[in-house]
């Protein structure tokens, strides 16, 4: 899409930047009780058909945490860039409006410079992430690589310029669920509109409105 380049960016920048302006209030992390974690919702409860959890311990049930919200996030921005990218297409000030076709096509488009400025900045981006939440790598024991700090809670940038974050934690608990909820339903999507796109060469919208 004509902003696929653009979303990208900016996906990794909100989903991953700890910069805030304001640092959202701090919930306790929670305990790693993979019965109790958020995101278990009825009728299907506790779904892990090929046992991840079971043979996992807390730190590492941490990271597949943290590697989920990080995922949905983006996801989440994906599938906005998606629609917002074909929708726009021909009349958007970026790259002089000439990206066009199918979303997927469209990193292809863009200039050669935009791609370092990309990579700066999901670079960026991504070593603010890790600074914050996992430990130093000299200080990491070597059969444990990518450890997480003991006080951080997965997804929990201090990223909050609306005060939208509650501070009980069962109020938490239910919005982590939601935020859950949504970003496995993006992921699927995003590998859906994928898909699609690659097997007919036809954008999202394109479709919605053939039909």
């Amino acid at each position: 899409m004509k902003f696929i380049a653009a979303s990208l960016l900016l996906s990794s920048a909100a989903a991953f930047n700890a910069f805030a302006p304001k640092k959202a209030a701090k919930v306790a992390a929670p305990t790693y009780n993979v019965e109790d974690l958020p995101g278990i919702l009825a009728p299907v409860g506790f779904f892990d058909p090929l046992g991840f959890a079971a043979k996992a311990d807390e730190a590492t049930l941490k990271r597949y945490r943290e590697a989920e919200l990080a995922h949905g996030r983006v996801s989440m921005l994906a599938v906005v860039g998606f629609f917002v990218g074909e929708k726009v297409e021909g009349s958007s000030f970026l790259f002089d409006a000439s990206i066009k076709g199918p979303a997927i096509s469209h990193l292809a488009q863009v200039p050669g410079e935009f791609w370092a400025l990309l990579a700066i900045g999901i670079g960026a981006a991504e070593q603010s992430r890790a600074e914050l939440g996992w430990v130093d790598p000299k200080d990491t024991p070597f059969d444990r690589p990518g450890l997480l700090k003991e006080d951080y809670s997965p997804g929990d940038l201090n990223f909050d310029p609306l005060s939208l974050k509650p501070e009980d934690p069962e109020e938490f608990k239910i919005m982590a669920t939601k935020e859950l909820q949504h970003g496995r339903l993006a992921m699927l999507a995003a590998a859906g509109f994928l898909a699609q796109e690659k097997a007919d060469g036809m954008g999202i919208i394109e479709h919605l409105q053939s039909m």
